[in-house]
């Protein structure tokens, strides 16, 4: 449990909202860390899905002996799952992590705003959107804040704090103690398109699909040019496939309409790959092919 100043505050029960990659990733971590978690999603089934994951992600923690039978076993106890969003009613905090459009991120903060207890915190997982705008469809502005997780959010330690416009220094210090609870490091970032992480990335990723585009070079040479020249752990074509080609497209076109600036404007084979349904390895086809 995180207790926090001012009016009592304490945060011993999270939802999360979507079981995808991102969503069940934030679930696993939270619940390894004591808390009580209720992970929803709108299709019970991609609900059953996340959880699948999550036992199959801590069972090979188990296997490696990062952690032992007893503690999977009790984090799982922690772990309940929904796709009736009015058992988030309860929780002290919920982070919302659905995909990356406005229109419906903006739907589930006005639902959850009429839903949960006014003191509850409403947390975006966003990697590009405005937290701003998001609080603004609340009556709890002060409440709403960004919780950028990076992916695989069980083992990336970096969180991007993004306070909105309205967001308190109170609802600050909580998420930041909360961050700093399950292991995170917490970097306060202002509301700017992209934030920090991806104004930064995406743009580097979007030039390298250019590379390819304009017969530069190869997918795998621009990989192998940024492992072996600049020292990447991973090659910015090969982290876009794990990413997404489709996040990596909705977070460009954030940036290019935020911004205003054609440095930012998408690659047409990047915008392509999209609409022939080759998103990376979530489909089995980007840049590169997958099994």
């Amino acid at each position: 449990m995180l207790e926090g100043n001012g009016k009592a505050m304490s945060i011993s029960r999270i939802g999360v909202i979507g079981a995808g990659q991102m969503g069940g990733g934030i679930a696993q971590v939270f619940a390894v860390h004591g808390f009580s978690v209720v992970l929803y999603d709108i299709d019970a089934q991609l609900a059953a899905k996340g959880y699948a994951v999550i036992e199959a992600n801590l069972n090979r923690l188990v296997d490696k002996g990062r952690m032992n039978e007893e503690a999977a076993a009790l984090t799982l106890t922690r772990l309940s799952l929904t796709a009736d969003l009015e058992q988030l009613h309860d929780a002290e905090l919920v982070i919302e992590a659905a995909p990356e459009r406005l229109d419906l991120k903006k739907r589930i903060f006005a639902e959850l705003d009429m839903l949960c207890s006014p003191h509850t915190i409403l947390a975006t997982n966003t990697s590009s959107l405005p937290v701003t705008e998001l609080a603004a469809v609340t009556k709890r502005a002060h409440r709403v804040i960004g919780m950028h997780f990076m992916n695989p959010v069980p083992v990336m330690p970096l969180v991007e704090v993004i306070r909105g416009l309205a967001t308190s220094d109170e609802t600050f210090e909580i998420i930041t103690a909360l961050t700093q609870a399950i292991g995170k490091t917490a970097v306060p970032v202002r509301d700017f398109p992209g934030f920090v992480s991806n104004r930064v990335l995406m743009p580097m990723i979007n030039e390298a699909i250019y590379a390819v585009y304009e017969g530069v070079a190869t997918p795998e040479a621009v990989d192998q040019i940024m492992l072996l020249g600049m020292n990447h752990p991973m090659g910015p074509l090969k982290l876009a496939d794990f990413i997404g080609l489709d996040t990596c497209l909705a977070i460009m076109e954030t940036l290019h309409e935020g911004f205003g600036d054609s440095k930012y404007r998408p690659c047409p084979l990047l915008r392509s790959y999209v609409q022939a349904g080759w998103l990376g390895k979530k489909t089995g086809r980007g840049f590169y092919t997958y099994n």
